[in-house]
């Protein structure tokens, strides 16, 4: 087994638990104020890491490309986060979380058309499978 997806198991795993904990944390705010907690815990969290791990010395290989790629992604995470914690506050967070995981068929769809990835036939059927299931788990 590839050692990446070990961490791709970790990655569901933790994702699910948010999903449900960032649920019962709402109960008496807005979705607005639980992102701003949640981001300044994470950002607390990464820099003790990064500074623990000596990850800040790799700053100077990027390009000015990398940053900004880097910036568009982080701007990108704040309105995902942003609509997903409005959306958990509004709806029931199994709905938002099947909507929500439909990001992997547009993470796809650029990994193909941007970054050059191989779209094999077992990526072609799965993807298929993940939309069929998305449809019979939400359509009514």
């Amino acid at each position: 087994m590839p050692g990446w997806i070990g961490y791709a198991l970790g990655s569901a795993l933790f994702a699910g638990v948010v999903a449900v904990s960032a649920k019962a944390g709402l109960a008496r705010v807005s979705g607005d104020l639980a992102l701003a907690v949640r981001t300044a815990v994470i950002f607390g969290l990464v820099a003790v890491h990064a500074t623990t791990f000596g990850y800040w010395r790799e700053a100077g290989r990027l390009s000015g490309r990398d940053w900004a790629l880097l910036l568009f992604s982080g701007a990108a995470t704040m309105a995902s986060w942003l609509c997903y914690y409005r959306a958990v506050k509004l709806g029931p967070v199994s709905g938002v979380a099947l909507v929500d995981k439909s990001s992997v068929l547009i993470t796809l769809l650029l990994a193909f058309t941007l970054l050059g990835e191989p779209l094999t036939w077992r990526i072609a059927l799965g993807a298929t499978l993940m939309i069929a299931g998305f449809l019979v788990l939400t359509l009514k």
